[in-house]
């Protein structure tokens, strides 16, 4: 489904959706509330939806709009993806599971339509009812490690397509003080890193800064990884870690990468290091979660009912490096038993 006021963006939109054989637009619709009435007599499997539309608009319909889809996911083809920082993690923060500029006037062409269809495919389909996650997750044939009870002393946490979201419900059932720093590397754009700690800040009710190289870690302290640099860890004069920005070539191609910041984690926390990979599309982490296993540390996923790419997880459930695969409010608890404090917010 196409959601957009302009008739031209419509048309344009698709075209290029069914230019690719394996797509059909079942229902177009100029408003978001026209949408949601659609939505009661068609299935679709992703909802293209434009932010800035009459009457509520695209951002305040969300919840509404994800509410009437029956599992359909949300990618919002916006000019406020490209301009908007506040609008588009809001969105993101709201459910919606990806995010494409609009070009301007005269520039739909051949790129956005690459970027658009790579994007719809890694969506893939809606799912109403899903399965047990957990029966689905580990058909793939992969045990879970067993699952240390010591305390540990930090997290590192990476997420990309779907990631806020999840980021958010994983925060509002964490509890509020758990006493060790806390790492994100989420994949966005630089100029949408401070909006993005501030919003996550709020939710979590913690101290959320954007890391800079010397930054000191603290209790509590959720350092993010810029948009233009990898989070890693070292440790100053005096022996204690602190931050450290590199934005060399990581395996994964991804700036920033889930690999450096993990890999650097387990090696200076060993077996008192726990990663978190969360929804994402493609294998950024699985590199870094094996090196942080390697040192004894604990690697935790998001299951894939759940996520909104079902990429990252998988990639480190397949890896045989998962000690959990679980939605983000139980993945919540499974830290909370790690750090000493188990009880709700």
């Amino acid at each position: 489904m196409i959601v957009d006021d302009s008739m031209v963006a419509r048309a344009v939109l698709s075209r290029m959706v069914e230019s690719d054989g394996q797509f059909e637009i079942v229902a177009v619709a100029g408003t978001a509330e026209d949408a949601i009435e659609a939505l009661q007599s068609v299935r679709v499997d992703v909802i293209l939806l434009d932010l800035e539309m009459p009457g509520a608009g695209g951002l305040r319909s969300i919840p509404r709009i994800i509410a009437a889809a029956a599992g359909a996911r949300i990618m919002i083809v916006s000019s406020l993806a490209d301009e908007g920082a506040e609008e588009t993690v809001a969105a993101l923060a709201l459910g919606a599971a990806d995010t494409l500029p609009k070009p301007g006037t005269g520039r739909f062409n051949g790129r956005f339509s690459e970027i658009l269809l790579r994007k719809l495919k890694a969506l893939g389909d809606a799912d109403p009812n899903p399965p047990s996650s957990t029966a689905r997750d580990l058909a793939v044939g992969n045990p879970l490690r067993s699952m240390p009870a010591d305390p540990i002393d930090i997290l590192a946490i990476g997420a990309s397509t779907g990631g806020i979201h999840a980021l958010g419900t994983l925060f509002q059932h964490l509890p509020k003080r758990i006493g060790i720093p806390i790492l994100i590397t989420q994949h966005l754009p630089a100029p949408f890193m401070s909006v993005f700690a501030r919003q996550l800040g709020a939710v979590a009710e913690r101290e959320a800064l954007v890391a800079v190289t010397g930054m000191e870690l603290f209790p509590d302290r959720m350092i993010i990884a810029p948009g233009d640099a990898h989070l890693t860890l070292d440790v100053d004069s005096g022996g204690s870690p602190v931050v450290r920005l590199t934005d060399g070539q990581s395996s994964s191609g991804c700036l920033p990468s889930l690999d450096p910041m993990l890999a650097s984690v387990g090696a200076l926390y060993g077996a008192r290091a726990m990663g978190v990979v969360l929804s994402g599309m493609g294998r950024d982490g699985v590199e870094g979660a094996g090196r942080m296993v390697a040192c004894g540390g604990s690697i935790l996923a998001q299951d894939s009912a759940s996520s909104a790419v079902w990429g990252m997880p998988r990639a480190v459930l397949e890896a045989g490096l998962a000690c959990a695969v679980m939605p983000p409010d139980k993945l919540a608890r499974r830290i909370a038993s790690r750090t000493g404090d188990s009880g709700c917010r």
